[in-house]
């Protein structure tokens, strides 16, 4: 039976939205756009970030922090970049407040004006390269590469937890390098790493493809992404690479001197990803009963309910849970035995559930008795017996045979919800009635994207970095396009 008053299948958005809150993933705060990421969807993002983190300092990262605040003349520095960021940006014009003369609260202190303006950090381009200048020099200097994890704010109009919030946590690397060939090498990289990540760890398939010139970050020369794709068949931008070009080192006079003794701008790169990723995840995998996580990022891969009826059963139940315990933490899996008395194993069934942990153990009289567990999978929900001896090898090949089998179940959704449309009727059909990934020819105008937008909400998610270029004509204009690109509904 559902916990939830909405379905995927007939309210995806509601059913969204209860999952979060029900779940206790998050809620909405007392700030209109922004939320309060609750224990059990920090301890997600903590996996991630953990996760992350490995992997960026494998590649040779460091971490850094950088102000949140930043002057407003930095903006104005890159043309293209204040023009990207200008509508979404929170400015902070004073430093104090003061009580009302007429006792109507407190009102800003007029005379604590800042003499210029801060932007409250929608991204930290202008802010690091500002702070780059001082610390590049030499080629010697060189590469300079530098992550940070922080919360940033865009002052969106509509909001849904995770996936678009007025403030949100991400991480955000900023490089610098001698040459051209080394800074797209960087952005090339650091996708894969993404790629990698959501596909190894979240069991989600992605697309790597290059965003339109329209669609490009604001200053950037070209960017990198990946798309994946939601059970409603929508697209959601899970991570972007982007090759910044010498565009921001001429904006803040970034040089260094090459090993021939000349002076030149360095070549930079930017990329993130953010807790967006929690509502992938979620939209990716879970069902009318709740959250079902990949083991890999699920803060509680296994739990053990007891089933007892007086203390002396729960004593006997207890021994062996504990030394399961054990066992299963011998094998890194985390686990957590539930000997509360205070809900009946129906109700923690019910929440565990609820709240997506992998695996479930419920051990009885009887089992304790026979040397068996009932074993219970959140994916499936199969329930079997199992032997207790070898209970831990078990669920750690249980834990890898979930962790595929999502992958495997998201990848068949992505092949079935991607088409070819070769004509306009084609292409309202796929994007109106089966949803998922089109690709289709595009005449590379702007003009024509945003009509095609107009008139279906579909958008151009990117061009695919695997896709040959095929001669063909746009399926709306008619125009001569030289490749395919990829069409969604898109979050």
């Amino acid at each position: 039976m559902s916990n939830f008053t909405a379905t995927r299948e007939k309210d995806y958005s509601a059913w969204y939205n209860e999952i979060v809150t029900k779940a206790g993933m998050a809620e909405n705060s007392a700030v209109r756009g922004c939320m309060v990421i609750k224990p059990d969807g920090y301890a997600i993002w903590e996996k991630m970030q953990r996760v992350l983190d490995d992997k960026f300092k494998e590649t040779g990262h460091v971490n850094a922090y950088f102000p949140m605040f930043i002057p407003k003349s930095f903006f104005s520095k890159e043309a293209s970049h204040v023009d990207g960021f200008a509508k979404e940006c929170a400015v902070v014009t004073h430093y104090r407040l003061k009580n009302d003369p007429n006792g109507k609260g407190v009102i800003v202190d007029e005379t604590a004006k800042l003499e210029e303006e801060l932007i409250v950090r929608p991204t930290s381009e202008t802010i690091i390269w500002h702070t780059y200048k001082g610390w590049i020099q030499s080629y010697r200097d060189l590469p300079l590469l530098i992550n940070q994890w922080a919360n940033v704010v865009r002052w969106e109009m509509r909001t849904r937890l995770f996936l678009r919030t007025t403030e949100f946590l991400w991480q955000e690397g900023h490089t610098a390098h001698a040459t051209e060939k080394e800074a797209i090498e960087e952005t090339e990289k650091m996708l894969d790493v993404y790629a990698d990540f959501v596909r190894d760890y979240m069991a989600i398939p992605v697309i790597k493809g290059i965003k339109t010139h329209n669609e490009r970050f604001a200053g950037a020369v070209e960017t990198y992404c990946i798309e994946a794709l939601m059970q409603d068949g929508k697209a959601l931008q899970a991570g972007t690479s982007h090759f910044l070009g010498q565009n921001f080192a001429k904006a803040f006079d970034v040089k260094f001197t090459n090993k021939e003794g000349k002076l030149e701008h360095v070549w930079a790169t930017s990329w993130g990803v953010s807790t967006r990723l929690m509502g992938a995840l979620i939209m990716s995998h879970s069902d009318d009963n709740g959250l079902v996580l990949p083991p890999k990022l699920a803060p509680t891969q296994v739990v053990i309910v007891p089933i007892y009826k007086n203390d002396e059963e729960l004593a006997k139940i207890s021994t062996i849970a504990n030394e399961i315990v054990k066992e299963l933490k011998t094998q890194g899996i985390s686990v957590k035995f539930d000997n509360r008395d205070t809900y009946k194993p129906g109700w923690k069934f019910a929440e565990y559930e609820l709240k997506g942990v992998p695996v479930r153990i419920a051990i009885g009289p009887r089992d304790a008795d026979n040397g068996t567990v009932e074993l219970a999978r959140r994916d499936t929900k199969e329930k079997k017996s199992v032997a207790r001896e070898g209970i831990a090898t078990y669920v750690n090949n249980l834990l890898n045979e979930i962790q595929q089998s999502l992958y495997d179940i998201a990848l068949e959704r992505q092949t079935r919800l991607t088409s070819e449309a070769n004509t306009w009727e084609e292409f309202e059909q796929l994007i109106n009635e089966k949803g998922g990934f089109v690709a289709a020819h595009w005449d590379g105008t702007t003009l024509t994207a945003d009509k095609i937008k107009d008139l279906t909400k579909a958008t151009i998610r990117c061009i695919p970095l695997d896709s040959a270029k095929t001669q063909g004509k746009c399926i709306l204009t008619g125009a001569p396009s030289e490749q395919k690109v990829l069409f969604a509904k898109a979050y």
